[in-house]
C-alpha cells in the first residue's frame, strides 16, 4: 500500500488518529479494472455521482427521500421481535411458580419447584441451535431466492411450529418445540440486517440496521410484561397465554412483507438491473431518472470491484484473502455482545430472585431492564450521530467492565440492600450495553462485510455469537442456580473478565466504518488499511490514473487496426 501522510492540525500534539491517510488506488483492483474494460471507466464516472451525492446527504434529506425504505426496513426488522419476546419468555418462566411446577421438580425437603440446571440450559440451548441451522439456510436460501421470498416462507413456518411448545405436555416437548421454531428465528437474525443495510443510503445505515436491537428489546419488554401480568394465575393458562401471543406477529408481517420490494443490491448481484432500477423507484421518493441511474451504477462499480477482488460467493470465499479479515472483524464484534456479561440481562428475572428479591420484584426489576434497552437503543441513535462505531464500542465496554466489577464486589456480602443495589447496577449495566455494543453491533456487522458476501458473512458471525450463547445457556444456569455453583452476583467478577478482553481485542482490531460507502470500505480492505487508520483515511474508489489506462486502450486499438 502506498500511502502519503499529512499531519492535522493536532498532529503536533502527538494524537494519532489527527493524521490524514491518503490511500492510493494506482495498484489497487480498480485501475486494474479500469485497463481491462473501458465500459468499467464510464460505469465509475455514472457511480461516483450517485457516491457523491450519498456523502452530502444529511440525516434530515435522507429521511425525506428515501421513507419508503424506512417503511419497508422497519416492517422486516419487526420480525426479530419474535426471537426477543421467546427468549425472555423462556429465562422468564424459570422464575414463574405454575411453570416450574409444570415442567419442574419439587425441591428437596420443601413444597416449591425447580426446574434442574441441565434442563434450563436444554430449553434455553434448544432455540439457538435451531438458530444455527437456520442462519445456515438462510445463507444459501436467501442468495438464491432473494429476500422477500425467503422471510414469506419462514413466517409461514413459523406459524405452524408455534402450535408445539403451545400444546406441549412435558419439557422434552417443550425442547424439541424451541429447536424447530429456532430454524426462522435464524433467518430473521440476519436477513434482517443485511435487508436494511441494502435498501437505505450511508446517511441511514446506522440507524435503520440498528432498529434490529429495538425490536429485539421490545419483544423482550413485552414478553417480561406478559409474564408479569400472569403471576396471579395458578393454571395452566399463566403460561400457555403467553406462548399464544406468539401468533400476534408472523401473519400481519407475511402479509405486509408480501408488498415490500426486493433489495437492489441483490437484483445487481444477480444481474437484473432493470428490477434494481425498478425497485430503487419503490424505495426512494426521487423523480429523478438520472438519479436511479446512477444509484444502480454505484452497486454495479461496488459488485464489480468484489467480483476482481473474490470472484466466488461461498462460505469458504469468507476465510480467502481480504475476506477473512472482514469475516473475522464481523464475528468477533457480535460475539463480544454475548461475551460481556449480555446473559445477566436475559435472565434477569431469575437472577434478581435467587439475589433475594421477591418473585413479584423481580419482574418488575425485570421488566425495568427491558425498557431501560430500549431508551438505551434512542439514545445511541443520537450518540451515533456524533461518535464513531469505534469509539462507542471502546467507551461502551470500559464502562460495563466497571459495572460488572462493581456487582461482583457488591455481592461478597448479601443482604436485602445488597440484592437492590445489584439490581440497580444491572439496570446501568443495560442502559451502558444499548447505547453501545448492544445497538451498534447491528450496524457494524452490516457494514464490514463485502456486499456480495454480507449475507454469508452476517450468518456466520451470528451463529458464532448463538455458539456463545449455547455457552452462556449453560454456565449461566450454574452460575446462579442455588443447588448449582450458587454465584449469584459475583458472576460479575468473570463476565467483567471477558469484558476486559473483549476490549483489547476492539481497540487493536476494530476498524471505524462510519460515514464509508461499500466501495470505499472495499479499498480499504483491498490495501490493508489498519484498524486505528480507517477513520482518518481518504480513498477514491473511483478514482482511475487516465493516462495508463488511455495508452493501454490506444495500444488495444492499434492491433485491432
Amino acid at each position: 500500500m502506498k500511502n502519503s501522510i499529512d499531519a492535522a492540525a493536532g498532529a503536533q500534539h502527538g494524537d494519532h488518529s489527527d493524521k490524514t491517510i491518503q490511500v492510493d488506488v494506482e495498484d489497487s483492483v480498480v485501475q486494474k479494472l479500469a485497463v481491462s474494460s473501458s465500459k468499467f471507466v464510464l460505469l465509475s464516472s455514472e457511480a461516483k455521482e450517485a457516491s457523491d451525492a450519498e456523502h452530502a446527504m444529511t440525516v434530515r434529506q435522507a429521511v425525506k427521500l428515501y421513507p419508503e425504505a424506512i417503511f419497508w426496513s422497519v416492517l422486516l426488522s419487526t420480525a426479530v421481535a419474535q426471537e426477543g419476546y421467546d427468549s425472555v419468555l423462556i429465562s422468564a418462566f424459570y422464575a414463574f411458580p405454575v411453570f416450574t411446577k409444570k415442567y419442574g421438580e419439587r425441591k428437596p425437603g420443601g413444597t416449591s419447584y425447580q426446574i434442574p440446571a441441565p434442563w434450563q440450559a436444554g430449553v434455553s440451548n434448544g432455540a439457538r441451535v435451531g438458530e444455527i441451522l437456520g442462519l445456515f439456510v438462510n445463507g444459501i436460501v436467501s442468495d438464491r431466492f432473494g429476500f422477500k421470498k425467503t422471510m414469506i416462507g419462514t413466517l409461514a413456518l413459523l406459524t405452524a411450529l408455534i402450535f408445539i411448545p403451545f400444546c406441549a405436555q412435558n419439557i422434552e416437548t417443550l425442547e424439541v418445540g424451541e429447536i424447530l421454531m429456532g430454524i426462522p428465528w435464524g433467518v430473521f437474525q440476519t436477513l434482517t440486517t443485511a435487508y436494511a443495510a441494502e435498501v437505505c443510503p450511508v446517511a441511514l445505515r446506522g440507524y435503520l440496521t440498528t432498529y434490529v436491537n429495538m425490536m429485539w428489546g421490545f419483544g423482550q419488554l413485552l414478553a417480561s410484561g406478559v409474564v408479569r401480568s400472569q403471576l396471579t394465575r395458578t393454571d395452566e393458562s399463566a403460561y400457555r397465554i403467553p406462548f399464544a401471543l406468539q401468533w400476534m406477529w408472523p401473519i400481519p408481517l407475511l402479509v405486509g412483507i408480501a408488498f415490500a420490494p426486493e433489495s437492489p443490491w441483490w437484483l445487481v448481484r444477480k444481474g437484473r438491473y432493470d428490477d434494481a432500477r425498478k425497485a430503487l423507484g419503490r424505495l426512494s421518493s426521487t423523480t429523478s431518472e438520472s438519479k436511479l441511474d446512477n444509484t444502480v451504477s454505484m452497486m454495479r462499480h461496488t459488485n464489480e470491484l468484489e467480483k476482481e477482488i473474490s470472484a466466488g460467493t461461498t462460505y469458504r470465499d469468507c476465510f480467502k484473502g481480504d475476506n477473512l479479515r472482514r469475516t473475522e472483524i464481523t464475528c468477533i464484534t457480535w460475539v463480544i455482545q454475548a461475551a460481556s456479561g449480555a446473559s445477566l440481562m436475559g435472565y434477569a428475572a431469575y437472577f434478581f430472585e435467587q439475589a433475594g428479591l421477591p418473585t413479584s420484584i423481580a419482574f418488575d426489576f425485570s421488566i425495568s431492564v427491558y425498557a431501560v434497552a430500549m431508551i438505551g437503543v434512542v439514545i445511541s441513535w443520537f450518540v451515533m450521530t456524533y461518535l464513531g462505531r469505534r469509539t462507542i464500542y471502546l467507551g461502551g465496554l470500559s464502562c460495563m467492565v466497571l459495572v460488572l466489577l462493581t456487582i461482583g464486589f457488591v455481592s461478597i456480602k448479601p443482604s436485602k440492600g445488597t440484592s437492590f443495589a445489584t439490581g440497580g447496577l444491572l439496570l446501568l449495566f443495560t442502559l451502558f450495553y444499548d447505547i453501545t455494543i448492544g445497538t451498534v453491533a447491528y450496524s457494524i456487522v452490516a457494514e464490514m462485510p463485502s456486499s456480495r458476501l454480507r449475507t454469508k458473512t452476517i450468518v456466520l458471525a451470528r451463529n458464532l455469537y448463538n455458539v456463545q450463547g449455547i455457552i452462556n445457556g449453560i454456565i449461566t444456569p450454574y452460575m446462579l442456580n442455588p443447588d448449582a455453583w450458587n454465584w449469584k452476583g459475583k458472576a460479575g467478577f468473570f463476565w467483567a473478565g471477558m469484558g476486559s478482553l473483549c476490549l483489547l481485542w476492539t481497540y487493536l482490531r476494530l476498524p471505524e466504518p462510519k460515514r464509508r460507502t461499500f466501495a470505499e470500505l472495499d479499498i480499504l480492505f483491498e490495501q490493508k488499511v489498519s484498524a486505528r487508520e480507517f477513520k482518518s483515511a481518504v480513498v477514491d474508489p473511483f478514482k482511475i490514473h487516465h493516462s495508463s489506462v488511455d495508452g493501454i486502450h490506444a495500444e488495444e486499438n492499434q492491433k485491432k487496426e
